[in-house]
């Protein structure tokens, strides 16, 4: 009778280690697909708690939440990372409009950049300046810009495939608009929103105002496309129009907040890391679903994928919901401090933050001979064309824990429709759909599985 059992034991044995790796990618699609979590998970994220910013109440709420959902997978490890974080609070609804020479107003859509002052409580009313660049608006120099509001109407290049690309190419007018115009003099700053899309909706991002003193700052804002053209036809038929905003903004003291790690502890090398990974932290606009709730989940489904199919790691597999990457990058500066501290060797550092559409690839921050190897696994992803394998940046959450020796990497969903929703009021659950979000958890696993089984 022993004989028998140790027989079928080894029978059963042999059948789990003759499985190929197109076995594995079959099992990991088909249970992300069938029995997936991430969907569900993204509701209750999303719904019940709402958009997450950085230092707030829901912020707080969605830690809370990360750490109960890990600790029922069953890992070997969950726990907190503290982290101080910035607050800054919106306040109450901003408010804006075009007055024209007639006296005639018409209301437009606007709303405070992140880490932006407010206005002085009755307002800013000023003429204004039209600039694509900083360039144009050194060339009009304090006597062009003085007491005037700036705006910045550069659009992102709609002929770039790659919207990433086109966002990359237009963002810092966002981001170091106000130190820029502050130099001149300028009453204010208002901002053409980072969308290809041509609608009513005011997109939100991180400002800076770099070493300014607080005297020296001025409010800042992002106004919708549609208003945008609006606004530049507008000057173009009437240059002494006037422009009124009013928002009520404020940036209060530093709290501490958490990234959310859990860990299935390596077999064979327990202190080298994979890490996959997304931002917990989202814009207040809206709920936060591509950006980056989609990436949370998909990231905690890698490792309950892992824990039901019974896929034992040799690696340790971490999960990291990492904290205020919207307007600080606390969180992946932190867990990469401690991570050196600890001498933590983190072979692998994927993350999701590109929204949860269609996953087209991957791209990968490594050397020459590390990605001729990965575009070996590339006929395996083929099935589930998964075909985008290229060698570029990966997410700012991992972008710390690189080295001259490790794999950073970022999952590549199809880019097109991401900035219509990126930062505005309609990142919203509904526009996520359920099946594209599961490819993309499905994918990630299966990334993790080979790189855990055949190393880099």
């Amino acid at each position: 009778m022993k004989k028998l059992i140790v027989l079928i034991a080894l029978c059963l044995s042999s059948q789990v280690f003759s499985q190929t790796d197109e076995d594995v990618l079959k099992q990991i699609y088909k249970t992300a697909l069938v029995e997936g979590k991430s969907y569900s998970w993204l509701e209750t994220l999303s719904i019940d708690i709402g958009g997450r910013l950085s230092g707030s109440l829901n912020a707080e709420r969605a830690v809370d939440w990360g750490k109960a959902e890990l600790d029922s997978l069953g890992l070997d490890k969950v726990w907190l990372q503290p982290v101080m974080v910035p607050k800054w609070v919106r306040g109450a609804k901003e408010f804006a409009y075009i007055k024209a020479g007639s006296g005639v107003t018409t209301n437009v859509n606007i709303c405070a950049l992140g880490g932006s002052v407010a206005t002085n409580p009755l307002g800013v009313t000023a003429s204004v300046v039209e600039v694509k660049n900083f360039e144009e608006l050194e060339a009009l120099g304090e006597a062009g810009v003085k007491g005037k509001i700036v705006f910045y109407n550069r659009p992102m290049q709609a002929d770039l495939i790659n919207t990433f690309s086109a966002y990359g190419g237009c963002v810092d007018q966002r981001y170091m608009g106000a130190v820029e115009a502050a130099k001149y003099g300028a009453a204010g700053v208002i901002v053409r929103s980072m969308t290809l899309n041509i609608d009513d909706l005011p997109h939100a991002g991180s400002m800076t105002y770099e070493d300014l003193p607080v005297s020296k700052r001025i409010p800042s804002a992002a106004i919708s496309t549609k208003d945008a053209n609006l606004l530049s036809t507008m000057l173009k038929l009437d240059t002494s129009l006037q422009f009124y905003f009013k928002q009520n903004c404020k940036q209060l003291a530093d709290v501490k907040s958490y990234n959310v790690i859990g860990e299935i502890t390596g077999s064979q090398f327990p202190n080298e890391y994979i890490i996959v990974g997304g931002h917990l932290d989202s814009w207040d606009l809206g709920d936060g679903s591509h950006d980056d709730g989609a990436g949370i989940v998909q990231s905690m489904e890698v490792l309950r994928l892992f824990k039901t199919l019974k896929i034992k790691p040799k690696h340790s597999i971490r999960v990291v919901m990492f904290m205020n990457e919207e307007n600080g990058l606390r969180g992946a500066t932190e867990y990469a401090k401690e991570a050196k501290a600890k001498g933590e060797k983190h072979v692998v550092s994927l993350e999701s933050d590109a929204g949860g559409f269609t996953p087209r690839g991957f791209s990968f921050d490594c050397t020459e001979a590390s990605f001729n190897k990965i575009l070996g696994w590339k006929p395996l992803f083929e099935p589930y064309l998964i075909h985008y394998f290229i060698q570029g940046g990966a997410g700012a959450d991992v972008r710390p824990l690189k080295t001259d020796s490790n794999i950073t990497a970022g999952l590549r969903p199809d880019s097109q429709r991401y900035f219509d929703h990126h930062h505005a009021a309609n990142d919203t659950f509904d526009a996520v759909n359920k099946r594209e979000l599961e490819l993309g958890a499905a994918s990630m696993a299966a990334l993790v599985y080979l790189f855990d089984t055949h190393g880099i």
